[in-house]
């Protein structure tokens, strides 16, 4: 069967209800997490804070807030790099599942620097939050344009230094490829037909410039990386280097 990714699909995944919990979605929510480090994902956010932290003083507590946190697995992993590098860092994980809050909370009690909200990022609630980083990990696909360039808005608001998105990019090859991933992985029903829906959800290149573009950014990079992700990283015109 030949896969169209000429449009994005506006398809719903089964992960977009708020109220899931059980056994099916903690298997899903630790599989993706799997999958991310297997695949270089959480390096590639990884490298985006690195980038944006270049001449940040290390006396400075930095805030970075991830959205859309799944299992906080991100969180983890940016704690340890902090810790290993002097950095002081306060880290805050964001999703709208409070099933999914709960494991993440679970699984960072080792971690005295991360915290979690359950709130809906569309929320006032959210639109007020101060931080200097803020991720976004495979989070962006799940929104339609408008509500992308609605979210962007208040992110690029908020941040006083930047922007990680670290997203899908739409394709055949990597469709074909993530169901090859099913088997290796084992997923579950649930993760299979929502990884797949995904990647039909991802983006392409130019896509993201034409957010940059109606945004008015002016200090971006947008860049594809292995194994089929756009790294797009968004400076502050004038981030705090102090």
């Amino acid at each position: 069967m030949r896969i169209n990714t000429k449009n994005r699909t506006n398809e719903p995944e089964i992960m977009d209800d708020f109220a899931l919990e059980g056994e099916i979605l903690r298997d899903a929510l630790d599989k993706i997490a799997k999958i991310n480090r297997f695949l270089g994902g959480n390096q590639l956010t990884l490298q985006g804070v690195q980038q944006l932290l270049k001449g940040v003083s290390k006396s400075k507590t930095i805030t970075i807030v991830d959205i859309g946190c799944g299992n906080g697995d991100m969180l983890r992993a940016l704690a340890d790099y902090g810790k290993k590098n002097n950095y002081k860092f306060n880290l805050i994980g964001i999703d709208a599942n409070a099933f999914t809050v709960n494991h993440a909370e679970t699984l960072s009690k080792a971690y005295e620097n991360i915290s979690y909200r359950c709130e809906d990022i569309f929320d006032a609630e959210f639109k007020s939050l101060p931080y200097d980083i803020v991720l976004c990990t495979l989070t962006l696909h799940h929104f339609k344009d408008e509500e992308i360039l609605s979210l962007m808005k208040v992110l690029y608001q908020n941040a006083s230094i930047g922007i990680v998105i670290n997203d899908l990019h739409r394709s055949a090859i990597a469709y074909r490829l993530f169901q090859t991933l099913c088997s290796v992985f084992q997923l579950n029903d649930m993760s299979r037909e929502d990884g797949l829906v995904s990647i039909l959800r991802g983006f392409k290149k130019n896509e993201l410039e034409n957010y940059s573009k109606q945004l008015q950014l002016k200090k971006y990079t947008i860049q594809w990386k292995w194994a089929f992700r756009y790294q797009w990283i968004i400076q502050k015109a004038e981030s705090p280097k102090a």
